[in-house]
């Protein structure tokens, strides 16, 4: 792979520009073409101010809350200033908390660990598995997947009604799904909720990027969120919220920083007061540079505009949902129909390919980056696609042999604030030449992933 900068048209321009726009990829059909990215839910391209912003203060790193060194405090100033830019961005309320940790996942593990006892839990069976999955401890109500946004609200509604349990409830949801990138009715779920006297947390992996995310404005009582799907680096995430729960609960780690004092007692143990702020869930040395790139990421959008680049995203969501459309065998997947709000999330399925094999020719022959499989939320795929527990089958052997179950498996396009025009026409005209002419090159299965074969070099 080459790093010197692509000849590419001037449409390649976006409203953010990102790392990687200049990067040249091979072809395995011979020559090299300006890399695609269209796998923004998995992990957007981190934006080229974010970096900035971050190689900037990397000369001034210091220890964050734990030395009294210029530098150290420098640091602990950018942290905590990044703090307060999340809570800004979020319109957190007075009282609200921001807790920076790892990811989404880390997130809502977090909360799932300060949920009072006896809470019940409601979730969607159509979530991604970071909200699907933290709440195994607690007594939890998988509920089944809505076809409208109404049915939504009515659904979960008639749940916390017939709760038995009068304790407290919590209810998880996502913002917009990773799958089908449709929004979801998070302020009448809010509503709902709270009128059964439940909470609600907002898993915004694929919201906030896209839209804008006012806790106070939804309603809700957490919001959840990844860096990496935000335009920042790997390794950071925010839960924004209440106070309150997250207060009461044991630290989620223990150790420096989450304790204001610890002191030996007389029978050989020890007493800890810990932090009643943020810091109680933080042990440890933070995470400042991914703090403070988080912090980058959010003033950029910000300062863009929500309404300006959500106006660009629809326009390119029109232009592949209608590119799709005009290819024979292609169906998108939806759970809530042709007109349901969305963001550049699309997921699709081509008559009589592998999505796996489908997604390589892409990459192989195209230089376009996209995600196969089924995007880490089995049960709503399996859902959309008619499917049970079945495996993707050999990358090219999309069907089944006799007496075995068809391969189940989706191709996900998904672009942002950084994605070229260019890019989106390119994968268009892609789909539609692999439909029409068939994949160019052989490819096989290799550990588990469909790759091109290079004995055919």
């Amino acid at each position: 792979m080459s790093l010197r900068p692509a000849a590419l048209p001037s449409s390649v321009h976006a409203p953010l520009p990102v790392l990687g726009r200049d990067v040249l990829v091979p072809l395995v059909t011979g020559g090299e073409v300006g890399y695609a990215a269209l796998d923004y839910a998995a992990s957007a391209p981190a934006l080229q101010r974010v970096w900035d912003d971050v190689a900037a203060y990397a000369p001034y790193y210091g220890s964050v809350h734990r030395g009294a060194g210029y530098l150290s405090q420098l640091s602990t100033d950018l942290f905590e200033q990044s703090r307060a830019t999340v809570a800004d961005f979020l319109g957190c309320r007075p009282g609200d908390q921001v807790i920076f940790t790892r990811s989404t996942t880390d997130s809502l593990n977090l909360l799932a660990t300060a949920v009072p006892a006896g809470t019940s839990v409601f979730v969607f069976e159509t979530e991604h598995h970071a909200s699907l999955l933290p709440w195994r401890a607690s007594d939890v109500s998988y509920l089944a997947a809505p076809r409208t946004p109404g049915e939504a609200v009515t659904t979960l509604e008639k749940a916390l009604a017939a709760r038995e349990q009068r304790g407290p409830a919590l209810v998880c949801v996502t913002g917009a799904s990773n799958v089908t990138g449709e929004l979801w009715p998070v302020r009448e779920l809010a509503a709902a909720a709270h009128a059964h006297g439940a909470r609600i947390v907002l898993d915004a992996a694929q919201l906030a990027a896209h839209h804008p995310v006012d806790i106070a404005e939804l309603d809700v009582d957490w919001v959840a969120f990844s860096g990496h799907k935000l335009y920042a680096p790997f390794g950071s995430g925010v839960l924004a919220g209440r106070a309150d729960w997250l207060c009461a609960a044991e630290p989620y780690l223990a150790g420096g920083g989450a304790s204001r004092r610890v002191a030996r007692r007389a029978d050989g143990g020890v007493d800890v007061d810990w932090h009643t702020t943020a810091a109680r869930h933080e042990a440890g040395s933070p995470n400042v540079i991914g703090a403070y790139a988080i912090a980058s990421a959010c003033r950029a959008l910000a300062e863009a505009g929500f309404a300006r680049l959500v106006e660009r995203e629809q326009a390119l969501v029109a232009r592949v949902r209608a590119g799709l459309a005009e290819v024979p065998g292609v169906r998108v997947l939806s759970l809530f129909g042709e007109d349901a709000a969305r963001v550049g999330v699309i997921s699709f399925v081509v008559e009589g390919w592998n999505s796996s094999h489908f997604a390589a020719a892409l990459s192989a022959e195209y230089g376009i980056g996209v995600r196969d499989g089924l995007f880490c939320a089995h049960p709503l795929v399996r859902t959309l696609l008619g499917g049970t527990e079945q495996e993707p089958g050999e990358c090219a052997a999309p069907d089944a042999a006799p007496g075995e179950l068809p391969s189940l498996n989706a191709v996900r396009v998904s672009f942002g604030a950084g994605t070229p025009e260019e890019h989106v026409e390119r994968f268009v005209d892609a789909v539609r030449e692999l439909v029409a002419d068939g994949a160019r090159w052989r490819y096989r299965t290799e550990d588990g992933r469909c790759v091109p074969d290079r004995d055919q070099a």
